[in-house]
């Protein structure tokens, strides 16, 4: 729920259709929601800016799409990561528009307004790292920022980022996303003059460590302006993406 919902609310107390005790019932009903195997945070948005994001892995489809088509019914952005196709296919029969990525996995219900502000730039290392670079892609996006992939830009060529650095400088914030030996990012920060959000991915031979050996090498970066979040962890760079991103407007 977010600011529209608690107006409404409001509104309704002040044109008398509601007495205050029932405006107050409409109120907590709109905090959380127990279905039993879940409690749905329905003030997240209000506290956070954005709607709570359903992780469905773990989660049977059944449950994972029940729980986004509540969130649904509240007006804003809704988000689940990691989701099966069968969570879309079930999600349909309740709300037609849902969207499914199927490369970031990731089901999209658009209920807020569609801005388009600032400017994030995801950059992947090579296709392997597309899935979390999707999902660092869409999340922004549904967050009300412009954003634009660029897809297969590692440092094992890299004449292709070089080729791409004027978008780099143009870029109010930059998601980084790479396996292998994570190296991409230093470069990255080492070009720009704004914050640079490293990703690791497990995508990489044995040594690589299922994501560690990236993921060390971000944290140790000598570039400065280097944040960096949990392997494949492209939901967690997006959100932070956003958020910063969002900070240029006020």
């Amino acid at each position: 729920m977010d600011m529209t919902g608690f107006r409404d609310v409001l509104e309704r107390v002040r044109r008398g259709e509601w007495s205050v005790d029932e405006g107050l019932r409409a109120l907590g009903k709109l905090s959380a929601e127990d279905l039993g195997y879940a409690r749905i945070d329905h003030h997240r948005a209000l506290r956070k800016g954005f709607a709570e994001v359903v992780y469905c892995e773990g989660k049977t489809p059944e449950q994972a799409a029940a729980i986004l088509e509540r969130l649904a019914r509240h007006g804003t952005n809704v988000l689940g990561t990691r989701a099966q196709p069968r969570v879309a296919e079930l999600l349909k029969e309740r709300v037609p528009d849902c969207e499914y990525d199927e490369v970031a996995r990731a089901v999209v219900i658009r209920r807020g307004p569609r801005r388009q502000i600032g400017d994030v730039l995801v950059l992947c290392a090579g296709t392997s790292d597309l899935p979390v670079a999707r999902e660092a892609l869409i999340t922004a996006e549904l967050m009300g920022a412009k954003a634009e992939l660029l897809v297969d830009v590692g440092v094992a060529g890299i004449h292709r980022l070089l080729s791409q650095v004027d978008r780099l400088y143009q870029a109010r914030v930059l998601v980084v996303v790479a396996g292998m030996e994570g190296a991409l990012v230093s470069v990255v920060a080492g070009l720009v003059d704004k914050p640079v959000i490293g990703v690791p991915t497990s995508v990489g031979y044995g040594a690589q460590l299922h994501g560690l050996t990236p993921l060390l090498g971000m944290l140790t970066s000598c570039a400065p302006g280097v944040a960096v979040v949990n392997i494949d962890n492209g939901f967690g760079a997006g959100y932070l993406a956003g958020l910063i991103n969002a900070m240029g407007e006020s």
